[in-house]
């Protein structure tokens, strides 16, 4: 199995490198492939260098599965390139994420949707990963009529440049911004750029992916997205309103018996998902549940994921995983 990692030198790239290592992904040859700047450096995995090499090269090398983490322009560009070239392209852009000829995945959701002619296959936004991950079973169970979503994003869904400069804040420095403002003490609710309805195009992903992913567009939602100076990663305050009635306990044996989700809820001893936990980890966190009194058959919950792992590189890798164990590549 050849595997070429598209941007493995990025902050996601190199996410997607450790989690191929860590579950044993069965990479027989690596392909690390970067930007024009980045040809010929070296990169380490399972303890053997190899150089980077660039796209036009990568496809002369014929990889099974090329793993894209490299920004929507590349990905429109060259997607289409490895996949003519019969290479199946899991992508973690947004670029085809609502081509409505393209799959928008995560596994534990929709997975079966796959088969052998599906070449470019699209990584849901992170922040809409760990969100389908405790909707998607409830869905099945109730029918959610109405998602009211706040999100408080990890300055690490900016990339490098933002890491960079909350840094630069917390020594004194100055330096280049990722953001109009300041972000170390601050909460900016402007994730990615504006739309014309006046939502940011983050907003408007969590809507119109989470629709596509439960293949329901009945389903109402709404969401107000924030960038906060945590670095772990990203937590979601989410109300739900079901057509059918649930009982609490019902709503935490469902969780607990989802794949890849982790219930983290007590009260008594304070037990919920925080971001300096799930760093790290590959699973969704799910805690704060309870019946929210003001509307019928309505909860509120709290999710978190470490927005690199699970809301990029883990489920990237567990596409392809899918693909092997299926037969469904080359």
């Amino acid at each position: 199995m050849k595997v070429a990692v598209v941007g493995a030198t990025g902050l996601v790239g190199t996410v997607m490198l450790k989690v191929l290592e860590e579950r044993n992904f069965p990479v027989t040859e690596l392909i690390p492939v970067a930007s024009q700047r980045s040809i010929g450096k070296k990169i380490s995995y399972k303890n053997q260098e190899f150089s980077v090499v660039g796209l036009a090269t990568a496809i002369e090398m014929k990889p099974d599965i090329a793993l894209f983490s490299a920004g929507g322009s590349t990905s429109l560009e060259w997607a289409p390139k490895f996949a003519d070239a019969g290479i199946t392209v899991i992508d973690n852009s947004s670029a085809w994420r609502m081509d409505p000829t393209k799959k928008l995945v995560v596994p534990e959701i929709n997975a079966k949707e796959l088969t052998k002619e599906d070449k470019i296959i699209a990584n849901p936004n992170c922040s809409t990963i760990q969100l389908v991950m405790a909707l998607g079973p409830l869905h099945s169970s109730y029918k959610i009529k109405r998602a009211v979503i706040s999100t408080y994003q990890s300055i690490t869904g900016t990339g490098v440049k933002a890491v960079q400069q909350l840094e630069n804040e917390y020594a004194g420095d100055k330096g280049e911004m990722a953001y109009p403002y300041p972000i170390h003490r601050n909460a900016i609710p402007h994730c990615d750029v504006f739309q014309e309805n006046g939502y940011t195009k983050e907003e408007m992903k969590l809507v119109n992916e989470t629709q596509k992913i439960l293949d329901d567009r009945t389903i109402a939602v709404t969401a107000t997205a924030i960038r906060i100076p945590v670095v772990g990663g990203h937590s979601e305050s989410v109300n739900l309103e079901f057509e059918s009635e649930f009982q609490e306990n019902e709503i935490r044996q469902i969780l607990n018996n989802t794949s890849g989700v982790t219930v983290q809820d007590n009260p008594d001893t304070n037990t919920y998902p925080m971001p300096i936990y799930a760093e790290g980890k590959n699973d969704v966190f799910v805690g704060r549940i309870r019946r929210d009194h003001s509307r019928e058959n309505a909860l509120n919950m709290w999710i978190v994921a470490d927005n690199l792992r699970k809301g990029a590189a883990t489920n990237a890798v567990q596409i392809g995983e899918y693909l092997v164990e299926n037969n469904l590549v080359g």
